[in-house]
Parts: C-alpha cells; sequence; structure tokens
C-alpha cells in the first residue's frame, strides 16, 4: 500500500499502560520503535516528550471506554494531528494479538491513510455530554426508587397507584409521608387526597385499606429519601447545563447561531422538547459540516439498517448500536 506519512505513531491504551509504536521510514527502509508507559500523569508526559523528540505529526490510538481521554488531553498540548478511531474499523488480523502488535497495526494504518477519525465534538460539548448523561442516569434511578416505593406499597396491600395515576404527586406523596409519620387509619389517609382526585371516597378508602408495618414505613422512608436526593442532584444538573449554554453563547462569534436558539429552532420540530433538542445538540454538537447530508448524520446514530446480500438476496439486517444516547431520544421524539 502507498505509504502517505512517513514518520507516525500507533497508541494502545489500557487502563494502566500505553503502548506506543513510531513508525519512520527513512528511504525504503521501515523503522519501529516501541515503548510503554504508565497511564499516570507523569507517563503521559514521558509519552509526550518521547513523541516529541521523534518527530511525529499524525498520531492515532483506539477509542477504548474512557481511558484514551487523559491520553488525548496531555498530547494535545504537542503539536500532533491526533485521531481516536473506532476499536471494530482497525480491528487487527486475529492470530498474534498483543500490545506491541495492536500498536505496530495503528501505526502502519495511520501511515497509509487507513484510519477515519470518529467524530470529536470538543471540551464544552463534551462536558454538556456528560451534564445531560448524568441527568438521563439519575433521573432512571428515580424511577427505580419510585418502582421500589409501588412494590413495598403492595407488599403491605395498599393499591395506591390503582386510584393515582402519580403516586408521588400532591396526593401520592401527602398519603406516603403521612404513613411514615405513623398513620394506618385508611379513613384519615383518605382524607389526605385531594378533591380533584376521580376516584370516589369508598375506592380510596378499599385501596388504603391494608397491613402496613413498622418495616414498610421504613423502607418508604429510605426510598423517598433516596428519590428527593436523586432529585435535587437533578436539579442542579439542570442549573450547570443553563450555566455551561450561557458560557457557551457568549463564546459565540458574530454572525453564528447561538446554542440557545439552536434550541428553539429544533424545538419547532413536532414530538421535539426543549429537553430532547439539548441532548440532540449535545450529541451531534452544532457544527453540522461534519456531516455531508441528513443519510450521514441518520447512519452515525445507529438509525439506518446495514446491508446484508449474499447471491442476489437480500437478507434481515439489524440496526447497529450507532450513538446510543442520541437514538433513543430519537425514537422517543418520533
Amino acid at each position: 500500500m502507498e505509504v502517505m506519512y512517513r514518520r507516525v505513531a500507533g497508541l494502545d491504551v489500557h487502563k494502566e499502560t500505553v503502548v506506543g509504536c513510531v513508525r519512520a521510514m527513512v528511504g525504503r527502509k521501515t523503522t519501529r520503535e516501541c515503548r510503554t508507559f504508565a497511564t499516570t500523569t507523569e507517563g503521559l508526559l514521558a509519552l509526550l516528550g518521547w513523541l516529541t523528540e521523534s518527530q511525529c505529526r499524525h498520531i492515532a490510538m483506539e477509542a477504548t471506554g474512557v481511558y484514551w481521554k487523559p491520553v488525548w488531553n496531555i498530547l494535545s498540548d504537542g503539536a500532533f494531528e491526533l485521531t481516536v478511531a473506532n476499536a471494530a474499523h482497525i480491528k487487527n488480523v486475529p492470530g498474534r494479538k498483543t500490545d506491541i502488535n495492536d500498536a505496530m497495526w495503528i501505526a502502519d494504518l495511520v501511515a497509509c491513510g487507513l484510519i477515519k477519525a470518529s467524530f470529536d465534538p470538543g471540551q464544552e460539548i463534551q462536558e454538556l455530554r456528560s451534564l445531560l448523561r448524568a441527568g438521563k442516569q439519575l433521573t432512571r434511578e428515580q424511577t427505580s426508587h419510585i418502582q421500589r416505593i409501588q412494590k413495598t406499597l403492595e407488599e403491605a396491600n395498599i393499591k395506591l397507584d390503582s386510584v393515582i395515576s402519580d403516586i408521588l404527586g400532591v396526593s401520592g406523596r401527602r398519603i406516603i409521608e403521612a404513613m411514615i409519620a405513623g398513620v394506618r387509619s385508611p379513613l384519615r389517609l383518605a382524607e389526605l387526597a385531594d378533591r380533584r382526585i376521580k376516584a370516589s371516597p369508598k375506592a380510596l378508602y378499599d385501596a388504603l385499606h391494608g397491613r402496613l408495618t413498622d418495616h414498610h414505613r421504613f423502607m418508604l422512608e429510605l426510598y423517598l429519601g433516596q428519590h428527593d436526593a436523586l432529585a435535587a442532584a437533578v436539579a442542579k444538573i439542570d442549573q450547570a447545563v443553563d450555566a455551561l449554554i450561557a458560557r457557551m453563547d457568549e463564546e459565540v462569534a458574530a454572525g453564528q447561531a447561538t446554542f440557545l436558539s439552536l434550541i428553539m429552532l429544533l424545538c419547532t420540530i413536532p414530538g421535539v422538547s426543549v429537553l430532547s433538542a439539548t441532548v440532540i445538540l449535545a450529541e451531534i454538537g452544532r457544527d453540522m459540516s461534519r456531516f455531508p447530508t441528513a443519510g450521514h448524520l441518520l447512519a452515525w446514530a445507529g438509525l439506518c439498517p446495514g446491508q446484508n446480500e449474499s447471491a442476489g438476496k437480500r437478507k434481515s439486517s439489524r440496526l447497529r448500536k450507532g450513538a446510543p444516547w442520541l437514538k433513543t431520544v430519537l425514537v422517543q421524539c418520533a
């Protein structure tokens, strides 16, 4: 294969070590030098010094979990063209797999220009992604605690969710807090429900007539406290997201659309809320020049089916993982 870059480096990144291979061509002769470094800050600074002395211009590494990010952050201080590649796209031929061979294989691919860079949205967008993903994970945990509260009530033979749609709404929360405080009378509990509840007083009485023990009260208090703590954490994340978006909009150059205006533009699409629009922009960034067409964006998100054809017959093919955080939001909006 034709060599495009005469002096390159490939990095095989792990949790505790980084194996680097510097590939250089002198005339028609190819030389390779491999070294192993620790992933501590001192070790990565030593890697930076070695690559700088080797006069490498193009460096590539695999996107292995979050382990590549510290390497990227430190090597960004050097005069390199860094590339993070999808590990599935640069998989080596099986049979001779070692860390050194992986680093040499990556270096060979870089030299021939065969590595396609993964999407890097920039530091601020990555921070926004991290905040929104953390918020979604905490919201999922909140839902789990609501389900645990519901399960505890069912164990006590209290059918609160049969008469109230949201057991942690105004009425449901008032009733659960009264149970935790020691109120066991179904009549007194039914009186705490809002008058707008559609269920009749008799239905409320029957649903709240159970066998609530001290153990159930303890578990309800525990789960409710966890739910409220998560709600406070989600509120902090929302504040941090708003502050980050405001800071990003302050740095927008003249003539460019602000992040907030892009969110409002996406909200004009039916089914897209402010939160969904923020998540979509956090996942794809504001620079649409990275995606030549809408089809490229859909393929990157993993919403285009693959092709599986043999002997003129097209077989079924599933969607690939793509960008799972973006895919779930787009499916929900649809």
